[in-house]
């Protein structure tokens, strides 16, 4: 009886949680309430950077070119999404961009727009194009709600499926490792949930977007994911590798978006 009641409850819990993206067109499985998985994004946002060297940009270059793309990338996003009438999309987004000291070789973004570069994977972008295309890559998983489809599978298999309240207030460790694998946030936290061949094209294909709308050349992907391949140089692969599944038709995928994408590029200086 249990086992019927609990197959019922996931069963209707898909029904009633399934929506279209607006951007995408595709359907969606999401439990989760954006405010309510954006408050606790504030919250982990502001514990991580208590814990971690965060670059002041006052003083470094690498900082303030994080800052600047992170800038440069969300006002695209925003614009575009107010030009289709989707602002209220956006609701609760209050960007921050943040450097921090780390050989990780990783980015994110969790909801809300609380993004992270580590300085590790810097080497690898080797110019602000190439960090454009991760960034936006990031704020992609974010704004097309990609964590939230993660976060809400690994609530119906991990914890029964119970609202996000609930979860934290009973077991807030098992809620807390959940959104941290969710959206990427380092390895110490058990079992990062990998992101879906769909999520990562989705997040490639716009991303290529929002790098190009910004006024960089969507290009400089290719070439990116070729060093991102190597950095591993056949040892462990890079955090940013493990979290995101390279497929071995990425680049292939990558020149397939980059037409529409180069409709959107116009040049612009720094």
């Amino acid at each position: 009886m249990t086992r019927i009641i609990t197959s019922i409850f996931i069963l209707s819990a898909f029904i009633v949680a399934c929506s279209r993206n607006a951007i995408t067109g595709r359907k969606q499985f999401k439990l989760l309430p954006e405010t309510e998985v954006q408050a606790m994004a504030t919250t982990e946002y502001q514990n991580f950077l208590s814990k971690n060297k965060v670059i002041t940009s006052n003083t470094n270059r690498d900082a303030e070119m994080v800052k600047r793309v992170g800038r440069r990338i969300t006002k695209a996003v925003t614009d575009y999404y107010v030009s289709k009438g989707l602002s209220k999309d956006l609701e609760g987004y209050n960007w921050e961009y943040n450097l921090v000291d780390s050989k990780d070789v990783n980015a994110w973004c969790m909801p809300g727009g609380k993004i992270v570069v580590y300085t590790g994977l810097l080497p690898i972008t080797q110019n602000e194009a190439a960090l454009a295309v991760v960034m936006g890559h990031e704020v992609s998983h974010a704004i097309l709600t990609h964590g939230n489809e993660r976060m809400s599978q690994g609530l119906i298999q991990q914890l029964g499926g119970v609202a996000l309240a609930v979860a934290v207030a009973n077991k807030p460790q098992e809620t807390q490792n959940l959104f941290l694998g969710a959206y990427g946030v380092g390895t110490a936290v058990g079992v990062l949930l990998p992101f879906s061949r769909k999520h990562e094209y989705e997040a490639d294909h716009y991303g290529l977007w929002w790098a190009a709308m910004a006024g960089y050349n969507p290009q400089e992907a290719i070439p990116l994911w070729q060093r991102m391949e190597k950095a591993g140089d056949g040892q462990r692969p890079p955090e940013f590798l493990s979290t995101h599944p390279a497929e071995g038709n990425r680049i292939e995928q990558l020149q397939k978006f980059m037409p529409e994408a180069l409709q959107f590029y116009k040049p612009v200086s720094n």
